[in-house]
Parts: structure tokens; sequence; C-alpha cells
């Protein structure tokens, strides 16, 4: 192969000697080789593949509104707060109503519904120590309205004979103070 100054030469030209290593120096900055042009043609041909294919893709979204795009995203995010809202109050909602359930059942309750309509259900919801709060209310309900709740009144007010006699002589007794309360005369024997 050829030295540039062979070439020169071939053309009738010549470069002085003292200018030659400027002529290197500029020859090496703008001379490319055939394999560099066919790399750098390589690169822009795949460029103008990628190009067009991104120019294609574009194409697809011509007339999308992105504002309108942006609205719906805005529109629906909206939505799932307020049913993820809607979820947790109904969630909070259950585990109150199954706390006070269990509550009015331990307290002895008869009539939950009764019971809840005497409670200031909000204010306890709101509470921050529902369970604490819970059971105090039930407690003034169980002193104002205690029939709403079981009473231990077996063990209270136990019933039957209380007395060391035997059962006859204590009925015996009764049945004939009964028969003289209600002005009958005693029974034949007695």
């Amino acid at each position: 192969m050829k030295n540039i100054y062979d070439i020169l030469k071939d053309f009738g030209l010549e470069v002085p000697e003292d200018k030659k290593a400027d002529f290197d120096k500029v020859w090496k900055e703008n001379y490319r080789t055939k394999s560099d042009y066919d790399k750098v043609a390589g690169q822009r041909d795949s460029y103008k593949t990628s190009l067009d294919t991104v120019n294609t893709k574009l194409k697809e979204f011509e007339g999308v509104d992105v504002a309108d795009l942006k609205q719906q995203i805005t529109t629906l995010q909206g939505d799932l707060k307020k049913k993820d809202d809607e979820y947790a109050a109904k969630e909070a909602d259950r585990l109150f109503n199954e706390t006070l359930d269990k509550a009015i059942s331990a307290a002895g309750g008869r009539n939950a519904k009764a019971i809840r309509g005497l409670l200031d259900l909000e204010t306890l919801k709101g509470s921050k120590d529902q369970t604490e709060d819970i059971n105090k209310a039930l407690e003034a309900v169980k002193k104002s309205d205690a029939y709403l709740f079981g009473v231990d009144e077996p063990f209270l007010n136990p019933v039957g004979p209380t007395n060391d006699k035997g059962g006859e002589e204590k009925n015996m007794g009764s049945l004939a103070s009964i028969r003289a309360a209600m002005g009958l005369p005693p029974k034949k024997g007695e």
C-alpha cells in the first residue's frame, strides 16, 4: 500500500520537509481508513433503523390526549383511595361490633339489641381504649337497667325450705296458715 507522500508524488505534488510533521498531524486527524468508514456507516444505519422503529411506535400514540390520561389516572387513584377508606371503615365497624357483642355477652346481657340502644355507640367507636370504655358503659347500663342483664337471683334469693324441720311439718303449717288466710276451716287432723 502506498503512503500519502507517494500518492502526492504521483500527482506531481511534494510536501516540503519542514512541513511534513504538520502535514502528518492534519492527515491523521482528518483521514479515515475504509474500515473506519464502514464502521461509522454501520452505526449510522443502526441509528436510522432505531429511529424508524421509534417513529413507528410514536405514530401509535397520535391523537392520544396526555392531559386526559393524566386526569383519568388521578380519578382512578382517587376512586382507589375511596375504596380503601371504605374498606377500612367497614373493617373497623366489624371489629367494634364484635368487641361490643363479646362484652355484652360477658356481662350477661339478655337482649343485645336493647342494650345497644342504651349505649352511645359513636362515642365508644371514637374511643382510644374501646374495650375499657365499653365495659364502663355496660356497668352503667347494668346499674340503671338491671333487668336487661342476667341476675344471680338463685344464689341471693334461695327458693325452697330453709328450716331445719322436715318438709312435712312445714308444709302442713303453711297449708293451715293459707287455709286460715282464705277463711277456710282447718283440715281434719290438724
